[in-house]
């Protein structure tokens, strides 16, 4: 046997498959055979790269710009003999560094669950025998047995079938099970068709939902369908995501300012003061410009963020995609479940000639049938009556309550009929006892339909249900409202007929069609074979069916779509279905509704691609790595992408895209790993309900921003402009650190408590290139830093030339900027617009006062620590203050009221 794999398996005659594995179909591989391919191929498990020590990704949350420089500032100290503030210092980056671990996501867990997917058990034909083993140990060659309720245990080339059914909607994303064929007479496949439409493979992870089969295993492990999409993982484990990509560049950015800065700083330094003075000012000025506080609030920001979506459906499994999801400019969805109902229902039926409307979603029997809107019952029409009736005879399932919540057991179609029946007032168990089953043929897609035998009061009848290509040419009469036959309009072809015209209203409402008959037959016949219903059918009618799009789905589209976030459907389903649910949901661009296949994407070049993925509005029949690539495509074009999935095939389009979500209650374990959100309802609503909550964080975080870095601005500020003219420092390396750490924490996290604006929704999505600091909030900073500088320096200069008391001094100048910051957070906030609103009506959502009043108060009690505990004055060389020097303190920030209302006027807070 040869090293490598048959490539293509699907477009292999079962000879060619046979020969070039070695294998036997009867007899299957010999005990040697099979050693030698567990030496050769592995045993069929998934294998991972091994993932980072905890101790390593520990030390890596040092690798930050901004902590590199308090390190060095931290060792300086030290070796100059000032270790209490050495020790200050690194104790500060080793809180960011203990903040950054906890807040990193788990060790990705995508591999291992992947793996979980396909350990099972096996029966395998070896050496003639037949035997059960775990699924790991299989080979290629080995000659594998399927039946109902099985999962797939490995990639097989199917040899023979009988009725097999797979739901393989993990994998190709398809919302339905599907049909295989095989055989000896069954043609193969062309090489490049999509991996959903390869009737003669089951992949990995399928599970077989009906009938029996044999196949041969073509590829286990990675080798398999399911490996090479952990391959795709692998190779997309470390993304960032905007927040990060952004933090770094300001980091990088803030870093080079700094150490630009602490040169000049330095140099000055040693011109006018004794080198150890000129090194604690140059410490000092790195500490002071370095906002240390600034990793904790923006953990707290996003884990407030977390809570919040937590309340509206969604989990958020690393913290920086709360901001991503509120900049995303794309989102791309899959349809089943997150825009849909996921749950078959007949919406339309045509019967005795005349056309009817099904109300109600899903399988509840909640809904009635109509007619130009006025209801029917159950005697009104013979016609709907035995076409209902034979779509509950026909059906081999049925449904249950299950917490609540009607379920069906079997088939979705088969479930849809009987709740349309349901609607009517007809019930399976009840017409079972009546017309009790005498014999059947299950569905097979060679015929495309399915038939049961009944005895009836009136005598024995034949129902049959299926395609209506299938029936139509098989009847001869068509019943009419009265319960009456009339003559067929056209027996051989659909052509003209109003029964083709009746399949084309409903196939461009985007409705899956089953067509329903019957046929009259002897009352001693007890079977029913093929043969009894080649002719002589009677056209009951149609019922037309979909799984509907959900009403806070289609508000919420249209809600994304007002907030200039584009809309797409990327699925597994066929491409005019999907369209048309697209066409329902009012999903387009520019008012239309591009469809695209997957077929058509594989032709397609990089620049090609890219172009398609902007303009498309939905792509069906897509394989995993064209998900991948559609992702990748946006991207190039600067989207930021949020990419909804439920199946082993979404995982790397998740992991690829800036924020990947996954279905939490429907959604494999593969996909809720790769991803960074679950949805627990999986709605597309709370999709939208995240993005809102997504950007009030993002615009919180700006604000705390905006809040801490002109403390900064206007340390450094005094610092360098103390050094240049020589003047002894007014603000202490270790005061610093209180008022950047201490200080900034408690008076910034009140930001996060922040409500979302009203018109948060109404706003473009922010530009993706738009750095963290624009050019109008780089000038609020440097105004507001202006004034803060002005405010240390000038009192700290007027305290100690009046009173010479310099630990007095530093002590007014802190604590007067403490009292302008406070003013400054105060109109920074929407507590006060909000209070007026509440006032005069315009908002009628309670305020939350708590937040900021908790963080000024807790900042005027750290304040008056850091004035009269002694050890804290001892500590940080600061002295306990008269009331009227507080007084003075409050004084000189009140100027910043009208200041902050001046810079508000070209930099907007919300």
């Amino acid at each position: 046997m040869q090293d490598k794999l048959p490539q293509n398996s699907h477009s292999l005659h079962i000879e060619e498959t046979i020969d070039l594995l070695e294998t036997d179909q009867a007899q299957g591989l010999n005990s040697i055979q099979v050693k030698e391919r567990i030496a050769r191929f592995g045993f069929n498990e998934l294998t991972g790269k091994k993932g980072k020590p905890w101790w390593l990704k520990f030390l890596l949350q040092y690798n930050q710009p901004l902590l590199y420089i308090l390190l060095i500032a931290g060792a300086t100290k030290a070796i100059i003999g000032e270790f209490v503030n050495a020790f200050v210092i690194w104790g500060v980056t080793t809180t960011n560094a203990i903040i950054g671990y906890v807040q990193e996501s788990k060790a990705e867990g995508a591999i291992a669950a992947l793996a979980k997917s396909i350990t099972t058990e096996a029966t395998v034909i070896r050496e003639n025998q037949k035997l059960r083993i775990p699924s790991r140990e299989l080979v290629p060659g080995d000659v594998v047995l399927l039946t109902s309720g099985d999962k797939v245990p490995a990639d097989l080339r199917l040899i023979k079938v009988r009725n097999l059914q797979v739901d393989e909607s993990a994998l190709t994303g398809e919302s339905v099970a599907v049909e295989k064929e095989a055989g000896v007479e069954t043609p193969p496949l062309p090489p490049d068709i999509p991996l959903a439409e390869r009737k003669n493979m089951a992949y990995t992870g399928g599970f077989v939902t009906f009938g029996q089969a044999t196949g041969i295993v073509v590829a286990t492990g990675n080798t398999t369908e399911t490996g090479r999409i952990s391959q795709l993982l692998e190779n997309k484990i470390d993304l960032s995501t905007p927040l990060t990509r952004k933090f770094d560049k300001f980091s990088k950015n803030w870093l080079y300012m700094v150490l630009g800065v602490a040169t000049l700083t330095l140099m000055a330094g040693l011109q006018t003061k004794p080198w150890r003075d000129a090194i604690e000012a140059t410490v000092a000025l790195i500490v002071g410009s370095i906002p240390e506080g600034l990793p904790a609030v923006v953990t707290v920001t996003l884990a407030i963020g977390v809570s919040r979506m937590a309340r509206r459906h969604a989990i958020i499994r690393k913290l920086p995609a709360v901001e991503t999801l509120g900049s995303a400019t794309v989102i791309c969805s899959d349809k089943t479940g997150t825009l849909t109902e996921n749950q078959m229902t007949v919406q339309a039926i045509y019967a005795g000639g005349h056309q009817y409307a099904v109300t109600g979603v899903g399988y509840s029997p909640e809904g009635k049938i109509v007619q130009d809107g006025k209801r029917i019952d159950l005697s009104s029409d013979l016609g709907l009556h035995e076409c209902l009736s034979a779509g509950l005879l026909c059906n081999d399932s049925h449904l249950e309550t299950k917490n609540g919540k009607w379920v069906v057991v079997g088939d979705p179609t088969e479930g849809a009929l009987i709740t349309s029946a349901n609607k009517l007032g007809l019930i399976k168990p009840l017409l079972e006892q009546q017309m009790p089953r005498l014999d059947g043929i299950p569905f097979e897609s060679e015929f495309q339909y399915m038939a049961t035998l009944h005895a009836t009061p009136t005598g024995k009848t034949i129902y049959v249900k299926g395609s209506v290509e299938a029936i139509a040419k098989r009847c001869t009469f068509m019943l009419n409202s009265n319960g009456q036959l009339k003559p067929i309009d056209c027996v051989e072809t659909l052509n003209t007929s109003s029964i083709e015209r009746e399949v084309n209203i409903m196939a461009r409402q985007g409705l899956r069609v089953l067509a329903l008959a019957k046929k009259l037959v002897p009352n001693e016949q007890t079977t029913v074979d093929h043969v009894d219903i080649d002719t002589g059918l009677i056209f009951l009618g149609l019922q037309g069916m979909i799984d509907p799009p959900r009403e806070s789905a289609m508000k919420a589209v249209k809600a994304c779509q007002e907030a200039g976030i584009q809309v797409k459907m990327i699925t597994g389903d066929h491409a005019v279905t999907a369209q048309a649910i697209a066409t329902r949901m009012g999903i387009n661009k520019n008012g239309s509704v591009l469809a695209f296949s997957g077929a058509e994407l594989a032709q397609m070049d990089y620049q090609e691609l890219a172009q398609v993925a902007e303009d498309g509005v939905v792509f069906a029949r897509v394989a995993p790595e064209q998900k991948l690539r559609l992702v990748e495509a946006l991207q190039s074009k600067g989207e930021i992408v949020a990419m909804t999935g439920d199946g082993v095939n979404d995982a790397p389009a998740l992991k690829q895209a800036d924020i990947g979500i996954a279905m939490g209650m429907a959604g494999t374990e593969v996909a809720k790993e790769a991803a960074d959100m679950l949805l627990t309802d999986d709605n597309f609503a709370s999709i939208k309900a995240a993005v809102e909550e997504g950007r009030a964080v993002y615009k919180n975080l700006v604000k705390a921003m905006c809040f801490i870095l002109p403390v900064n601005g206007g340390e450094s500020m005094t610092i360098l402009f103390s050094t240049l003219v020589g003047r002894e420092l007014p603000i202490l390396s270790l005061q610093i650190l209180w008022l950047n750490v201490i200080n900034s924490i408690t008076m910034t996290v009140p930001l996060a408590f922040e409500p979302k604006p009203q018109n948060v929704m109404q706003q473009s999505p922010r530009r993706p290139n738009e750095a963290l600091l624009s050019g109008s909030r780089i000038k609020r900073i440097l105004a507001i830093s202006l004034f803060n500088w002005i405010v240390i320096f000038g009192v700290f200069e007027y305290i100690r030339q009046t009173t010479g008391d310099i630990n007095l001094a530093r002590t007014m100048a802190i604590n007067s900027l403490i009292a302008g910051r406070i003013f400054y957070l105060l109109s920074l906030s929407q507590l006060v617009p909000n209070l007026i609103a509440k006032m005069d009506g315009t908002i009628k959502e309670n305020v939350d006062i708590p937040a900021i009043g908790f963080g000024i108060i807790g900042a005027i009690i750290l304040q008056l620590c850091f004035s009269y505990v002694p050890l804290i004055n001892e500590f940080f060389f600061t002295v306990p203050l008269r009331f009227d020097q507080w007084l003075f303190c409050f004084a000189v920030g009140l100027p910043m009221i009208p200041w902050a209302a001046f810079v508000n006027r070209f930099d907007p807070p919300n």
